[in-house]
């Protein structure tokens, strides 16, 4: 797996997924930028956006953390560690019904989102989050 992050420096936005090491080594195509940029907004999820382009066709990856074409920014930490909240209590609650892979799955989720906070420079917890919503 290749690192997917980078660090704050003279101008350069902090990104971590993916597709940030596309963005960041230039290996996008001028059009595809262009496409992105005109675009940006529209691609936005929960927790960052999908640089799926057009030409590529329509996602079919429900598992967007993961998936190639996944960027996100500091602007959604809180939401990364709302997410991550939950992704525990799933855990905790699977873990009381005896369903071992339920666990292991919301454990595996709330460690992808981890790695996307600490390749963020963001702190896993923080005091002034809004509270955390009930997503049940």
């Amino acid at each position: 797996m290749h690192r997917s992050a980078t660090r704050k420096s003279s101008g350069t936005a902090s990104i971590a997924g993916p597709a940030a090491d596309e963005l960041k080594s230039g290996a996008l195509p001028e059009a595809a930028v262009d496409w992105l940029k005109t675009n940006f907004f529209k691609t936005e999820l929960e927790l960052g956006h999908c640089l799926r382009l057009p030409a590529e066709g329509p996602c079919e990856c429900d598992l967007y953390l993961t998936c190639a074409k996944f960027v996100t920014t500091p602007a959604y930490a809180p939401r990364l560690r709302a997410r991550r909240k939950v992704e525990h209590a799933l855990a905790s609650d699977a873990a009381n019904q005896g369903w071992a892979r339920e666990v292991e799955r919301h454990h595996c989720t709330a460690s992808r989102i981890e790695k996307l906070l600490t390749d963020l420079d963001q702190p896993l917890d923080y005091p002034t989050d809004p509270p955390e919503q009930d997503h049940r």
